[in-house]
């Protein structure tokens, strides 16, 4: 039986650094604005599926969706003794590379089955501007073998936070929206997967031409 929230020592874990870090350098140090919380769900497991452009996505999305959310990371951070057991209560999974569609599809199962809200990027990878133009069907697989909705999320600016030839991170203005719940695919049927990932797709691209 799927279980209605992640671990309890991730929920306060992730709740000590989001109050007393990262919210604060979110709200001051980028300016982001917040809109549509009210959508999410908070508790039991949900896809939350997002444009991707920068190396700051991840906490981005999981201080906005004020949840845990959990995400793939190279195997090779597991075999880190202290930095695997923090990565693991914040909802890190290992994904070999080669094998990363399967492996990522499994365990992204296996956290959603725990209650957690998994975090995929519909793309796959960074975008230069933020917008989806080529989205993969693997969130949409993930969404019918679990039987769970997908939470869409819009990035706006983050794509501005890492300027060439410099390490340290811009101060530009974020904007963050969050779209309604999605229903998951009913088969995993190649054209349902398709229409279904099509929809986020767009979905998400629209938010993001809104703007800040």
């Amino acid at each position: 039986m799927t279980r209605e929230r992640e671990p309890l020592i991730s929920w306060v874990l992730y709740h000590t650094f989001k109050w007393s870090l990262l919210s604060p350098m979110l709200h001051t140090y980028f300016r982001i604005k917040i809109h549509g919380v009210e959508k999410i769900p908070q508790k039991g497991p949900v896809l939350v599926v997002s444009n991707h452009a920068s190396y700051f996505d991840p906490p981005i999305v999981s201080n906005c969706v004020r949840r845990p959310v959990a995400y793939m990371a190279k195997e090779e951070l597991f075999k880190v003794p202290l930095l695997a057991q923090i990565i693991k209560i914040y909802g890190a999974y290992p994904v070999s590379r080669g094998t990363a569609d399967r492996n990522a599809i499994r365990a992204a199962l296996e956290c959603l089955d725990k209650g957690w809200a998994v975090g995929v990027f519909l793309e796959g990878t960074r975008t230069p501007d933020g917008r989806i133009t080529d989205p993969k069907k693997g969130a949409a697989l993930i969404a019918a073998k679990a039987k769970v909705p997908f939470l869409p999320v819009s990035l706006w600016g983050t794509d501005k936070i890492l300027q060439p030839g410099s390490a340290i991170p811009h101060a530009v203005s974020i904007t963050v929206r969050i779209g309604k719940l999605i229903d998951p695919p009913n088969s995993t049927s190649k054209s349902e997967l398709e229409a279904v990932t099509q929809k986020c797709a767009t979905v998400i691209n629209e938010m993001h031409d809104l703007g800040r």
